[in-house]
C-alpha cells in the first residue's frame, strides 16, 4: 500500500502492517518506524475510531472483535484506493506488493509449487508468502489475503469460491497387496488389513472412510495404528507398502497409470471433496488477490 504514503491514512497503513506482522516491532521494521511510533499511530487511530483494535500481550498481537470487523470492511477499500492511486500515477503494474496465502500442504506441494515460477515471472513486483497449514484458522486475524483449502465452508463473513471437486480414491501399493491380498469389497478392510488414517483438523479425529457409488453411500468403520495429518506422509507411507490409504485422485495420474498405486475399488470411487478459495471481500478484491485466484483456477482446470 505504498501509494497511500502521501495520503492522510497513515494509521490505516500502520494497522495493516501490524496485522501482517502480528507484532508492533516487526511492523515498525517493515515501515521503517520505531516500535513506539507504531504504538502511537495505533493509539491515535483507536482514539479517533473509539474502539480498541488490538489485544496486546508480551508474546503476540491479535485483532479484537471490533478490530477484525473494521479491518474486514475497510482494508479492501484501502487496497482499491491504493490501486487507483497507482493507476492515476501512471503505474503499469497493478499486481504488486505482498500477498500472504494460507494454503493446503497437499495442494501447495503437488499442484501449486511446481508451477509458481510462471506466476512470479509474470508479476515481478509481487512478493508472495505461502504458509502451509492443516486448517483455515482466522484468515483476517492472521493477516492472510487469501486461503486455498480442501473441505466444506463453515459459516463466516469470508467469500468462499469453489475451485473443484476432488475425487477420493482408496489405494494401496503392489507390495502391500502381495503381502496382505487385495480386498474385494470396502467392507473387507475391517479385518486383516492395515488402514492409514488421516486426521480431520476440524474435529481432531480421523476422517471416516466413506465409499460412494452413484447415490449409494457406504461408511466402513476401519481401524489403524497409524494416523497422520499430512498428505505427503500419507502418500509416502502408502507407497512404501505400509497400508491402505484414502487420498485425492488429484495429481496421482502417473502413479495410478503406472500401477505404482492401485485403485482398489473403482466401482466405489464417486466420493468427492471440494477445494475452496477464501478471501475477505466480494466487492473490493485487490489485483494481486485476483491474479492469484485466476492462476489457481487455471491450474485446477488442467489438473
Amino acid at each position: 500500500m505504498d501509494a497511500l504514503n502521501s495520503l492522510p491514512l497513515d494509521g490505516f497503513r500502520v494497522m495493516a502492517a501490524v496485522v501482517d506482522a502480528r507484532s508492533f516491532g516487526r511492523a515498525g521494521e517493515a515501515l521503517d518506524m520505531s516500535q513506539p511510533g507504531v504504538s502511537r499511530a495505533i493509539a491515535r487511530l483507536e482514539q479517533r475510531l473509539g474502539i480498541r483494535l488490538f489485544n496486546r500481550t508480551t508474546r503476540s498481537v491479535q485483532l479484537t472483535d471490533d478490530g477484525r470487523r473494521f479491518y474486514e470492511r475497510v482494508m479492501p477499500l484501502l487496497n482499491e484506493l491504493s490501486e487507483a492511486a497507482e493507476t492515476a500515477g501512471g503505474s503499469t503494474a497493478a499486481v504488486r506488493g505482498r500477498l500472504r496465502v494460507n494454503i493446503d500442504p497437499f495442494f501447495s506441494r503437488l499442484i501449486l509449487g511446481p508451477r509458481l515460477g510462471a506466476f512470479l515471472d509474470a508479476h515481478p513486483e509481487l512478493a508472495l508468502e505461502l504458509r502451509t497449514r492443516d486448517a483455515l484458522g482466522d484468515l483476517i486475524g492472521d493477516g492472510f489475503d487469501l486461503a486455498i483449502r480442501f473441505g466444506h465452508p463453515q459459516p463466516s463473513s469470508l467469500v468462499a469460491r469453489k475451485l473443484l471437486d476432488a475425487r477420493v480414491l482408496t489405494v494401496a501399493s503392489p507390495a502391500y497387496l502381495r503381502r496382505f491380498g487385495r480386498p474385494a469389497h470396502p467392507k473387507d478392510l475391517q479385518t486383516g488389513h492395515r488402514c492409514i488414517l488421516f486426521r480431520d483438523p476440524a474435529t481432531g479425529r480421523p476422517f471416516p472412510w466413506e465409499f460412494h457409488q452413484r447415490r449409494r453411500r457406504l461408511v466402513v468403520p476401519v481401524e489403524g495404528a497409524l494416523t497422520v495429518n499430512d498428505a505427503g506422509t500419507l502418500q509416502s507411507a502408502c507407497l512404501a507398502g505400509y497400508g491402505v490409504a484414502q487420498m485425492f485422485e488429484l495429481a496421482q495420474d502417473e502413479l495410478l497409470s503406472s500401477r505404482t498405486l492401485v485403485n482398489l475399488f473403482p466401482d466405489w470411487s464417486d466420493e468427492k471433496f471440494p477445494l475452496y478459495a477464501y478471501h475477505p471481500s466480494r466487492r473490493h478484491v485487490p489485483a494481486k488477490t485476483r491474479a492469484m485466484l485466476d492462476f489457481v483456477a487455471s491450474l485446477v482446470r488442467g489438473a
